[in-house]
């Protein structure tokens, strides 16, 4: 079912920080590696879990995939909502919004 989906992608920490880091831009899955402290295969499965749960999207361009919150889903709304007042949510969104705009002014 895919609320079970859903809920499987949400119970790990290192998902919930990944849909944090999405929250306002789209990263590679290097930029998103580079943020852990484990394997590119360890986050690729991460990635994987999340993108079944339709929690992201992938789109490949050139020799990159980009990753993006999947802005049609209301776990995706009620996510961005619980990472405004949760405590260790709101950091990682504001560093996704500085990224966002050093990105911009390059």
């Amino acid at each position: 079912m895919a609320i079970d989906l859903i809920f499987e992608a949400l119970a790990s920490r290192p998902r919930r920080e990944i849909l944090a880091y999405l929250s306002k831009q789209e990263l590679t899955a290097g930029e998103i590696a580079g943020r852990f402290a484990m394997s590119a295969p360890a986050v690729s499965r991460h990635l994987s879990i999340l993108e079944t749960a339709s929690l992201v999207k992938s789109e490949r361009r050139g020799q990159y995939v980009y990753y993006s919150l999947n802005s049609d889903n209301l776990v995706n709304t009620l996510t961005s909502f619980a990472f405004e007042i949760c405590p260790r949510g709101r950091p990682l969104k504001r560093e996704s919004r500085q990224l966002r705009a050093a990105k911009h002014k390059s």
